[in-house]
């Protein structure tokens, strides 16, 4: 038995950093050609930055996500789940005197409870997870509609100072037109994703519940043989997701500051696309954090290279998403194979 372990932690392993380094050089790729073929922006510190800052919130909801689907399950109640805490927390920042503390504490409370909910169903009452989470996504979008249906600002002083609060990073910058020198910033939200992103890794990495996480998507009934409690580790897999989405919502309204009803519009969708870019096997049992770290990146780059290109339609950005979609799958497809082979 315990041989049967090493084996499928080791095999797990190997496919992650395989697909986690072919991630990584596509992304590089289409930096360098990014840099060397589409002007001076790309050369500038803050446009990677401003990549990360834009994308801060989806690369939490895509760790959770990216979990759910090592474990071999799924949740499309992420965007949904972003969009009611965002909103939740305009109005109680704006219209019920509420403080920075307060809407955080909404925004675990409502992660949590979506978490809770979904996870018991999913995993105790083995409902299929598409279903409970499309239930959960339409409940979401539906709540947010009847709290507020008008989109506005928040204009709460002391969140709005949280807001505009800058890390700057004094050694990475550039000249401006003045011929000053500016230095590189993030806002706090990407500090609060690249820690998540630490802290995942470390978990999937190094923690037994990390491997249970492993195993069950990798074969279920391996899983049970090895004493593992796949109904505990799928819950488990699923709380998490909803708490990280509760997160996601408070540093996605930390860098909008509005209330809306299309706020994290497609943001499931999204975070999808960049674990599978990341090299999260829909299949289960394979993933990695840091490259679902790097599909974000890729998300970001290719929205941003579209832009500069001169194709200021969204489709065109969808499409180039779409085909990177489909190359990664293929790619998952021929390390299924090589794992059947090697079986």
């Amino acid at each position: 038995m315990a041989e049967l372990k090493k084996a499928v932690g080791k095999r797990s392993i190997t496919d992650t950093n395989l697909l986690l380094t072919i991630t990584i050089v596509v992304f590089a790729a289409m930096y360098l050609f990014a840099m060397f073929g589409l002007g001076r922006g790309f050369l500038r510190w803050q446009t990677f930055f401003n990549i990360l800052n834009t994308n801060a919130s989806l690369i939490i909801t895509a760790i959770g996500l990216s979990i759910v689907m090592i474990c071999g399950s799924i949740d499309i109640s992420v965007g949904g789940v972003v969009g009611l805490v965002t909103m939740c927390c305009a109005v109680n920042l704006d219209f019920q005197g509420g403080d920075p503390v307060t809407a955080l504490l909404i925004s675990l409370g409502i992660g949590l409870a979506f978490g809770l909910v979904q996870g018991f169903l999913v995993a105790y009452l083995e409902i299929q997870p598409f279903i409970v989470t499309l239930a959960g996504m339409f409940f979401a979008r539906g709540l947010t509609t009847i709290i507020h249906a008008e989109p506005f600002n928040v204009e709460n002083a002391a969140f709005l100072a949280l807001k505009d609060t800058r890390i700057t990073i004094p050694f990475l910058g550039s000249i401006n037109n003045s011929g000053a020198f500016t230095p590189a910033y993030m806002e706090i939200g990407v500090a609060v994703a690249l820690v998540l992103v630490v802290l995942a890794f470390v978990m999937l990495r190094w923690t037994s519940l990390g491997r249970s996480f492993y195993a069950l998507g990798g074969n279920r009934q391996s899983a049970l043989m090895l004493g593992i409690n796949t109904k505990r580790s799928l819950f488990l897999a699923h709380l998490i997701s909803g708490v990280l989405a509760g997160i996601a919502g408070y540093v996605y309204i930390m860098h909008s500051a509005s209330g809306a009803v299309t706020n994290a519009d497609g943001m499931e969708m999204n975070a999808i696309a960049a674990s599978i870019i990341g090299g999260t096997m829909l299949s289960g049992g394979v993933g990695n954090i840091i490259g679902t770290f790097f599909g974000v990146l890729s998300l970001g780059t290719i929205q941003n290279i579209v832009s500069s290109a001169g194709f200021s339609d969204a489709w065109w950005a969808k499409i180039t998403v779409a085909a990177m979609i489909c190359l990664f799958l293929v790619i998952q497809s021929v390390v299924l194979a090589r794992k059947k082979q090697v079986e």
